[in-house]
């Protein structure tokens, strides 16, 4: 999978998810009939939410974005939708092309992050289970401390 096809894939579904969570909060407080949808839609968005962050930054280091294009990306989660038009400005101007740079054969990895994106290119499926239990880990964390704004209160 290109890098291009991810991060579409991935800030299409943070949107898809946006919509499950919006649905949810309506139901929940203008019709007043469920809070399961929040619950539910809730923690699909919410870990599809820190999928499209780590994916991001995948992105970020494999394309080479200046700081402010790979903040704006990872921000854009936060805001109902964004994550679309964010991505079709990346691909319109071009920052989406090109293949995994760090991948087995070829360019070599210069400090840390680097390498470590290359041991994941080099290791996916290793790389994804990984990855898949720190996202589960830090969901599970979030949970346990039940909906954000309940945390300071």
């Amino acid at each position: 999978m290109l890098p291009r096809t991810l991060f579409r894939t991935v800030a299409f579904a943070e949107a898809v998810t946006w919509t499950l969570l919006l649905i949810g909060l309506f139901l929940k407080y203008v019709t007043h009939t469920t809070e399961v949808g929040v619950s539910v839609a809730g923690g699909i968005h919410g870990f599809v939410f820190l999928c499209y962050g780590a994916t991001a930054a995948f992105t970020w280091i494999n394309q080479k974005w200046n700081a402010r294009t790979g903040l704006l990306a990872i921000v854009s989660a936060v805001v109902p939708y964004a994550t679309i038009p964010v991505e079709k400005s990346l691909d319109r101007r071009g920052l989406l092309a090109g293949d995994w740079r760090l991948a087995a054969g070829g360019e070599e990895p210069h400090g840390g992050l680097e390498k470590l994106q290359a041991w994941i290119l080099r290791y996916p499926i290793r790389a994804v289970a990984i990855v898949l239990v720190g996202v589960a880990g830090v969901f599970s964390f979030l949970l346990f401390m039940g909906p954000p704004d309940t945390w300071f209160s």
